[in-house]
């Protein structure tokens, strides 16, 4: 049994803190390793992402698809999206639309043997752990239009054909709304007469 010490405050006798401590366990000590703890800011990091409020204790499913995509943890072969969001809805528990980092790291159990297949559990689930580590959501230049190959052709406005070519002037800038609708001009004195310098044409 622990000992217990007592001592007096006003005229109030409480126990306080037991002596004796209970060695931490073993998944605590996991947790508290150097590499568990980085891939837990990450995992913070990744969670908080896009939310302000969020507390970075739990992570929505999207956060969760955007931190394996961007870790390289989904590579579209071994693991795709598909079987992300199956391993989200997995692991988190029922009705919740969260997991918490415990639920993540169960999460990766399951992502990692399909990611390296031929290794063990215990160096896949490192080799998951080594890709997540010290990283950080990317949010930088993700609006930027990419040039890159058949999307450069795609995007040349100069090479338009037909009604699409009207969208766009000499130096590419969208018309809005006058590049799709013939809009007639309003501009006449006549409050119910529409259609500016039309009057010749029809009479």
């Amino acid at each position: 049994l622990a000992l217990l010490e007592t001592r007096c405050i006003g005229h109030e006798c409480v126990p306080s803190i037991c002596r004796w401590s209970s060695a931490p366990s073993l998944p605590t000590y996991f947790l508290h390793s150097s590499k568990m703890s980085e891939v837990e800011q990450a995992f913070r990091k990744f969670a908080i992402y896009g939310d302000t409020s969020a507390s970075g204790n739990d992570m929505t499913g999207k956060n969760f698809s955007k931190m394996c995509k961007e870790c390289g943890v989904m590579d579209g072969k071994a693991v795709t999206s598909t079987d992300v969001d199956i391993v989200f809805n997995k692991v988190k528990t029922k009705g919740a639309r969260t997991i918490t980092f415990a639920e993540f790291q169960q999460a990766m159990k399951e992502l990692c043997s399909k990611r390296f297949k031929g290794k063990s559990p215990e160096e896949a689930l490192q080799a998951v752990y080594s890709l997540i580590e010290g990283k950080e959501p990317g949010s930088v230049g993700t609006t930027k239009a990419t040039k890159v190959g058949g999307v450069e052709r795609l995007t040349d406005t100069s090479k338009y054909t037909g009604s699409h070519k009207e969208r766009f002037d000499e130096s590419g800038k969208g018309k809005g709304l006058a590049g799709r609708q013939d809009l007639t001009d309003n501009s006449g004195y006549v409050g119910a007469y529409k259609g500016a310098g039309t009057y010749d044409q029809t009479h």
